[in-house]
């Protein structure tokens, strides 16, 4: 989700699959959502270590608004398997098209970067892979094991593909390699599926995160949505329960940001104080753990969010 509108030609070069799409109307942002430039001396040294590694990270391509934030705390999401993603969702802003195969040294320089970096917490995320026989299993498991065997006090959470008409194996060697956090975004309620995220099927979705929990019931579940697309307050309160019903541990709820004028229309602009009334809400549903705001996402504050349930976990045990 991105911060700025790009230019047509940026977005033709980028979106090439969605030039026959209408141009969308622009909202103007409000102050809520203004953010500052990135630029300080922290950024700059992750952003060194990123292009060292030559790693690509989601908070690049998705363009996400905490990038100077979050780069000057040396916190940096990894996105593996490429940069090209094999759909073509309206919200998204990772481009689409033909991946290239596998780097098998990624893994490797992946755990390196995170021990470069001293990550006590790691989020980990993908583009997706239909074209891969297992939706690109194998390499999400390789990474999560080799961040284990090079930086073995960083807690890892990953955040993956549906692994849609793949091999129940395929979620299977994901769910045991044993993240600490096992994460898949719903993104949007089920009635703006075939709109926002064709795709995708929701309940789909819905049954890989609770897929995990049957496999593993101590490794803690994780979803997310975008708000501002149009639906209502009580479809976002219908996908809480039915998230619930999953046994999903944590939420995120952030506001929507069209990236081009050939992605999807913001429909308006969640108030801060509707985001604190979902996180009420969300907390009174369940949840372990909840994030709700304009400039919320999925890494947003992860390893902060993680370390908080843990300390709370262990005074509650008396530890």
């Amino acid at each position: 989700m991105a911060t700025v509108i790009d230019t047509r030609n940026g977005a033709r070069a980028r979106h090439p699959e969605k030039q026959a799409r209408p141009d969308t109307p622009v909202l103007r942002k409000p102050e809520w959502l203004r953010v500052r430039a990135p630029g300080s001396a922290g950024y700059n040294a992750t952003r060194d270590i990123v292009k060292t590694y030559g790693l690509t990270t989601v908070c690049e391509e998705a363009a996400c608004p905490n990038i100077g934030e979050c780069w000057t705390q040396a916190h940096a999401t990894m996105m593996i398997m490429g940069e090209i993603c094999t759909r073509a969702c309206a919200f998204c802003n990772v481009s689409t098209g033909k991946p290239e195969a596998l780097d098998p040294t990624e893994p490797a320089r992946v755990a390196d970067a995170v021990l470069k970096m001293g990550l006590k917490h790691v989020v980990i995320t993908s583009v997706d892979r239909d074209d891969l026989a297992d939706g690109g299993a194998a390499h999400f498991a390789a990474v999560v094991h080799a961040i284990r065997q090079t930086a073995d006090q960083t807690t890892i959470e990953i955040l993956t593909p549906d692994f849609l008409r793949k091999p129940p194996q395929a979620a299977e060697l994901v769910i045991d390699a044993k993240p600490d956090v096992f994460n898949h975004n719903l993104e949007t309620v089920p009635r703006l599926y075939l709109s926002i995220r064709p795709g995708a099927r929701y309940f789909h979705s819905l049954r890989l995160l609770e897929r995990v929990k049957e496999r593993d019931p101590v490794q803690f579940t994780k979803s997310g949505l975008m708000v501002g697309l149009g639906e209502t307050k009580e479809e976002v309160m219908q996908v809480m329960d039915d998230m619930r019903s999953a046994g999903i541990d944590f939420l995120t709820i952030g506001q929507y940001l069209q990236p081009t004028r050939k992605h999807a229309a913001v429909d308006r602009f969640v108030t801060p104080e509707e985001f604190k009334a979902y996180e009420e809400i969300a907390y009174a549903k369940g949840f372990m753990m909840v994030s709700a705001s304009p400039l919320t996402r999925s890494s947003h504050h992860a390893g902060e969010d993680f370390a908080r349930l843990k300390a709370a976990r262990l005074a509650k045990a008396g530890v």
